[in-house]
C-alpha cells in the first residue's frame, strides 16, 4: 500500500481503543482506495463510488473517507505492501465478506466505465492475498460488470 496510508492506518486505526471492527473497515477501505489510484487516472466517478460504499457499508466518517482519499492522491507513486491490510481482513472477515470486498473493488474499478489492466491485476492480487477462489473472483467481476451501467466493459 502507500506509505502515508500505512501511517494513517497505524496512527488512526490500529491504535484506537476497542476499534477492531473499525480497523477492519478501514483496512477494506484502504484496498478500495488502492484500486482507485492504481491506474494513475483519478476519476471523480471512482471517488464517488468509494465514498458511497464506505458511507453505506462501513459507516466511516466523512473526515476518515476524505483523509484516506487525500493520502492516496499524495502518495500514488510510492507502492509498498498490501499485507498489513489483507492480514487484518483475513483475520476477521468471513469468506463471504471477503467476496463482498472483492465485489466492491470491482465496483470501484468499473465506476469510470473502463477497466484498466492495472486495476484488474491489483484486484486479482488482493483476491489471492485474501484467499478468494478464482471462481469467486470471476463471479464477482461478472456480477458487478452486469450490474454496472449496461455498457460493455473490456
Amino acid at each position: 500500500m502507500i506509505d502515508r496510508l500505512k501511517q494513517f492506518f497505524t496512527a488512526e486505526i490500529a491504535n484506537k481503543e476497542g476499534g477492531s471492527e473499525h480497523q477492519q473497515q478501514l483496512a477494506a477501505a484502504s484496498l478500495m482506495v488502492e484500486i482507485m489510484v492504481i491506474d494513475r487516472q483519478l476519476e471523480s466517478s471512482e471517488r464517488h463510488v468509494i465514498q458511497q460504499l464506505l458511507q453505506k457499508q462501513f459507516e466511516l466518517s466523512d473526515g476518515e473517507i476524505e483523509r484516506l482519499i487525500e493520502l492516496a492522491h499524495q502518495e500514488v507513486e510510492e507502492a509498498t505492501s498490501l499485507f498489513q491490510f489483507t492480514r487484518l481482513i483475513n483475520d476477521h472477515f468471513k469468506a463471504e465478506e471477503k467476496v463482498g470486498l472483492v465485489e466492491n473493488l470491482w465496483r470501484v474499478a468499473y465506476a469510470d466505465d473502463h477497466l484498466d489492466k492495472h486495476e484488474e491485476a491489483m484486484i486479482r492480487r488482493i483476491a489471492d492475498l485474501l484467499y478468494v477462489s478464482h471462481s469467486d473472483f470471476i463471479r464477482a467481476k461478472h456480477l458487478v460488470n452486469k450490474d454496472s451501467s449496461g455498457k460493455q466493459q473490456h
